[in-house]
């Protein structure tokens, strides 16, 4: 085993293919966050909130208020120099940073896909993705490499693999195998595809679309792998990421996935690739063409492999940390982000709020829409850290109007995935005295049904 992982580890592959994820990742970003500025989402999910909802241990990470923009501006400059690989290595750390920044100022925009993007954008930071078709390798041959070890780019592939693996294993719940659920509740709401939208209210498609959902999940990353099945595999990723693109509101996400798919194809698609980009640019290949192996001090190239295989160890270990809490994973929401579990549930919540004198016993009834947006009301209503975190806003901003020592009381009701909604919050417990920990939430009503599976 020793002697594999050492052969393995001197092995070397075209460096064609880091280059063209290098090129592929930073357009899309750039792309991304071109989009999100133009859609106004800057200012309507950052600036013009008055209250934000904070990750446990990053509270600390201040609002930027109209610097917002220069952050997102700072970002797609870094992506632009990303993708043409110029000052590479400062401009993914700066990207890496700036992105991670905006995605950690509010959890309220929490997606999977974001979480990806800051993943591979840290990933990319120790590899040398501007050794090859880059402004840095024109200006500089020293850092002009053809050949790099081949686990740069596998690297690459296992955390690829792992998002759709982990995503296939958490669809294997009986509630999206065996009542296909939430599918029957979303599929049925896409009544502007003229031709398919009867099909979409057919319990058997539904069933259709949850186990075939499950299936490709497990099963492409060794498609993809596997290079008798490979241009299957990618027709496969091409035709269920439109189709989800088509049927739910993702953004990007699809297209991110797609061109990263490409990584397990051989360095010779990639080399094609970026001929034609060169001829179209009239840039000179030649310049790239030099039959050198890139090599790194060996006590550098070490740290970097065995703090890799840490970080890799993390992520595959940290989705299964729900284990770790008592109650029902979809209910709670305990160890549930960060975890891959995409688009499994349908939550809905209603919240009210009471906020308690405790001298005079005075009742006021919140009225959450003066604290919070419209989409943040949403997304408190059935998350427990939400509510949580906002009855702490609320102490907070009563103290200030004179109020003696806060109580925060919530009536609280939650419906899961088609099922009868059910008292979600202990309307007993004082939440203004709870603190948020790591630690199983004992004032989450339990769930009144079981969700069978991982």
């Amino acid at each position: 085993m020793k002697h594999k992982l050492k052969t393995y580890f001197n092995s070397y592959t075209s460096t064609a293919t880091l280059a063209f994820y290098r090129l592929a990742f930073g357009l899309m970003m750039l792309f991304s966050l071109i989009r999100f500025t133009a859609l106004g989402w800057i200012e309507k999910l950052y600036i013009l909130p008055t209250n934000r909802f904070t990750y446990y241990g990053f509270e600390w990470i201040p609002r930027l208020g109209d610097y917002t923009y220069l952050l997102f501006l700072l970002a797609a400059i870094a992506a632009f120099c990303v993708a043409i690989g110029y000052k590479y290595r400062i401009a993914i750390i700066t990207f890496f940073l700036c992105f991670t920044y905006i995605e950690l100022l509010d959890k309220t925009t929490y997606l999977n896909h974001y979480y990806f993007i800051s993943i591979v954008s840290f990933v990319l930071i120790f590899l040398p993705a501007n050794a090859y078709f880059s402004v840095d390798a024109k200006q500089n041959p020293k850092l002009c490499f053809q050949y790099i070890p081949k686990w740069n780019v596998d690297i690459l592939k296992v955390f690829i693999a792992i998002v759709y693996f982990y995503a296939g294993l958490a669809k294997i719940n009986s509630d999206w195998l065996l009542e296909a659920m939430p599918l029957k509740i979303w599929l049925p709401t896409n009544t502007d595809l003229p031709f398919i939208k009867t099909f979409l209210n057919q319990n058997w498609v539904h069933f259709a679309f949850s186990w075939s959902g499950m299936l490709y999940d497990l099963a492409i990353p060794f498609l993809l792998l596997y290079k008798p099945t490979r241009k299957f595999a990618f027709v496969l990723v091409v035709v269920f990421h439109v189709v989800t693109r088509m049927l739910f509101p993702i953004g990007v996400f699809p297209f991110v996935m797609i061109v990263s798919s490409l990584v397990f194809f051989e360095p010779a698609l990639h080399e094609n690739i970026l001929r034609k980009i060169a001829a179209f640019f009239k840039i000179n290949m030649e310049r790239f063409t030099n039959a050198l192996y890139y090599e790194t001090n060996r006590m550098a190239s070490k740290a970097i492999k065995g703090f890799l295989i840490v970080f890799i160890g993390f992520q595959l270990v940290s989705p299964f940390r729900y284990l770790l809490y008592p109650n029902e994973l979809f209910w709670t929401e305990e160890g549930f982000r960060f975890s891959w579990r995409v688009m499994l549930m349908e939550k809905a919540g209603y919240t009210q709020f009471k906020v308690v004198d405790s001298k005079t016993k005075k009742e006021i009834r919140v009225n959450n829409s003066l604290f919070l947006t419209t989409f943040q009301e949403k997304q408190m209503a059935f998350q427990p850290d939400f509510i949580l975190e906002y009855a702490h806003i609320l102490k907070k901003f009563y103290e200030k109007q004179g109020v003696s020592n806060p109580q925060v009381y919530v009536e609280s009701y939650v419906a899961l995935n088609g099922r009868l909604s059910q008292k979600y919050i202990d309307p007993n417990v004082d939440l203004a005295k709870e603190k948020e920990s790591f630690k199983p939430k004992y004032w989450i009503v339990p769930f009144n049904d079981e969700i069978k599976g991982l």
